[in-house]
C-alpha cells in the first residue's frame, strides 16, 4: 500500500472527518452511486428481458425466417402450395447458422359450438415441428401427438379462445372450412370434428384471438394437396443478433420461386418498438450517470474544502500537487466503491425476486408479455460497474486541480 493512499484511508476513517460537515454530503453522495446503480440495473434488466421475451414469442410461431412462394397474397393462409422437397429441407446444409427447418401450412376456418363461434386459423404442423417453445406456453392438458400414422384429431387451442368458447381438456371443438372449390354446387363449407388436447397462452394477443395448432395434413385433405404439399417453411437460426445478415444468406441460397422473409420484415412495427427500448435504456442510463457524477464532484469539492488545513500542512511537508491530489481522488475511488457494492446487492436483489416471484405484471394487450420479464449477463454487470467506476473517476480529475490553487500559508490559516 503506498503512502498517499495510507493517508487517504487515515483520513477517511478518522473521527474528525466522521464528525465533519462533510459527513452527510458524502453520505448522500454514496446513496446516489447506489440508487444510480440499482435504476440502471433494473432498466437494463427490463428492457432486455422484454426484448428477449417478445423475440422468442414472435419466433416461436414465426420462426426466424419464413420461406413461401413469391406470389402468395397478403392473406395470412396459405393459398397456394409448395413443394416438400427442397434442396434446404429438411437440413439447410449451405447455412450451418440454421438449427431447424419446419414445414407448417395454414388455413381459416370457424370452430362452432352449441352457444357460440369464432373465427380461427389453424397452424398445420407435422412430425418435424419444434414443439419446445410451446412447452412454455401450455397450461392445460398435453401438446398434440404429430408421429401418429393416422391423422391426429387433437388441436391446440389458446387460452383466450378456450374462454370464449368455453372449452376445456378433451371437450370436442366442431370446426369449418371453406372448401377451395366453394362456388361450385353443394354444400361450400367441410367440417373437422377436432379435440382439445391442450391449451396454451403466449401473452401475444395478435396470436392468441387467432391460432389453433393442429395436424398439417388436414389442411393437405381440405386444399387436395399431395402429401409433400406444403404452404411455407419455418427457419430457425442459433443467433438472433445476427438475423439481418442471416436472412440475406438464406435468400440467397434457396430457390429463385421462392421468396423468404425474417420476421422483422413481417412484423416491422413491433421490432420497430423493441428498439425504441435500447434507447430508453441508454437514456436512463445517461442521465443516471450524470446525476451520479454531479453528487461525486459536490462531495469531493466539500471534502477538499474540509480538508483545507490538512492540504496546507501535506504541501508545508513537501507534498507536491499531485500527491495530494491523488490523495482526495482515492477517497473519491473508495465512495465509488462503496455505492457500487450496495447498488448491486440490492440491485440484482430485486431483479432476483422479480426472476423467481414475478411480483410485477404487465398488460399483455400492450407489452405482449403477463409478466415483466428480466434478464441480465455477466458481461452487463461488468460494463456497468467498470464503465460507472471508470467515468465518475476520470470525470472527478477535473474538480481535484483547485488543490493546486491552495497556498500553503493561508490554507494552514483556514478555519
Amino acid at each position: 500500500m503506498n503512502l498517499e493512499y495510507f493517508i487517504a484511508k487515515r483520513v477517511q476513517s478518522s473521527a474528525a472527518y466522521k464528525n465533519s460537515v462533510s459527513a452527510p454530503i458524502i453520505k448522500i453522495a454514496i446513496a446516489a452511486i447506489a440508487i444510480g446503480v440499482i435504476v440502471m440495473l433494473i432498466a437494463i434488466a427490463t428492457g432486455v428481458g422484454l426484448q428477449k421475451k417478445i423475440k422468442e414469442k414472435v419466433s416461436a410461431f414465426n420462426g426466424h425466417v419464413s420461406i413461401s412462394l413469391y406470389d402468395r397474397n397478403n392473406s395470412i393462409t396459405t393459398v397456394k402450395p409448395i413443394s416438400l422437397n427442397q434442396d434446404f429441407y429438411p437440413e439447410f446444409k449451405s447455412v450451418p447458422e440454421v438449427t431447424h427447418v419446419q414445414a407448417v401450412a395454414t388455413l381459416g376456418g370457424m370452430i362452432r359450438t352449441e352457444k357460440d363461434f369464432e373465427g380461427i386459423i389453424l397452424k398445420g404442423v407435422g412430425t418435424d415441428y419444434d414443439w419446445s417453445y410451446f412447452k412454455d406456453f401450455l397450461i392445460d392438458g398435453v401438446l398434440p401427438d404429430m408421429t401418429l400414422e393416422n391423422t391426429t384429431r387433437d388441436i391446440l387451442i389458446s387460452d383466450d379462445i378456450a374462454r370464449r368458447l368455453q372449452l376445456k381438456v378433451g371437450d370436442k371443438a366442431p370446426t369449418y372450412f371453406v372448401k377451395p372449390d366453394a362456388s361450385s354446387n353443394g354444400n361450400p363449407t367441410i367440417s373437422r370434428g377436432f379435440t382439445v388436447s391442450g391449451i396454451y397462452d403466449s401473452g401475444l394477443e395478435e396470436y392468441d384471438t387467432k391460432f389453433i395448432i393442429g395436424d398439417i395434413r388436414h389442411i393437405q385433405k381440405i386444399n387436395k394437396w399431395e402429401i409433400d404439399q406444403i404452404g411455407k417453411f419455418e427457419v430457425f437460426i442459433d443467433d438472433f443478433d445476427q438475423l439481418d445478415q442471416l436472412g440475406i444468406k438464406i435468400f440467397q441460397n434457396t430457390d429463385s420461386l421462392l421468396n423468404s422473409q425474417t420476421i422483422k420484415q413481417q412484423y416491422p412495427t413491433i421490432f420497430s418498438w423493441l428498439a425504441l427500448l435500447d434507447s430508453n435504456i441508454y437514456g436512463i442510463i445517461a442521465i443516471i450517470l450524470v446525476v451520479g457524477i454531479i453528487n461525486m464532484i459536490t462531495a469531493l469539492l466539500v471534502l477538499i474544502l474540509d480538508r483545507t488545513r490538512m492540504i496546507g500542512i501535506l504541501k508545508a511537508l513537501g507534498a507536491g500537487n499531485w500527491l495530494v491530489r491523488k490523495i482526495f481522488l482515492y477517497n473519491a475511488m473508495s465512495l465509488i466503491l462503496q455505492g457500487l457494492i450496495i447498488g448491486n446487492a440490492v440491485g440484482l436483489s430485486l431483479i432476483g425476486i422479480q426472476y423467481f416471484f414475478s411480483p410485477f405484471t404487465l398488460d399483455p394487450a400492450t407489452y405482449y408479455v403477463t409478466e415483466a420479464p428480466v434478464y441480465i449477463s455477466l458481461w452487463h454487470i461488468i460494463a456497468l460497474n467498470l464503465g460507472t467506476f471508470v467515468l465518475c473517476l476520470l470525470v472527478l480529475i477535473i474538480p481535484s486541480f483547485i488543490i493546486s490553487k491552495i497556498s500553503p500559508v493561508k490554507a494552514m490559516r483556514f478555519e
